[in-house]
């Protein structure tokens, strides 16, 4: 199950369960698009992997399975980042 991360874990945005600009890589780390698409070029920080938009918890579920309340904001940068989006950007995800 997911945690439903609140918060872009670069920028810090909020990401509520119903936020449409949520964005997770398989591992889910948590991005707003933004970061995700525009930053980081479809290509996770972590891992490498791609992104794809959170789904929506149904709210009739959220009282026996809330989101995560645990904030991981980490801003991403340096050399090591931008090598890892040089080499995968323009790698489809299936084929990294």
């Amino acid at each position: 199950m997911l945690e439903i991360r609140s918060a872009c874990e670069h920028c810090g945005k909020a990401l509520p369960n119903s936020s449409r600009e949520a964005i997770i890589c398989s591992f889910e780390c948590t991005y707003c698009e933004h970061c995700a698409i525009q930053l980081f070029q479809n290509v996770c920080p972590g891992c490498g992997g791609n992104f794809e938009r959170r789904p929506v918890r149904p709210a009739k579920l959220l009282e026996k399975y809330p989101v995560s309340e645990r904030k991981l904001v980490a801003p991403k940068s340096g050399p090591e980042l931008r090598a890892l989006i040089d080499k995968y950007k323009n790698i489809k995800p299936e084929d990294r």
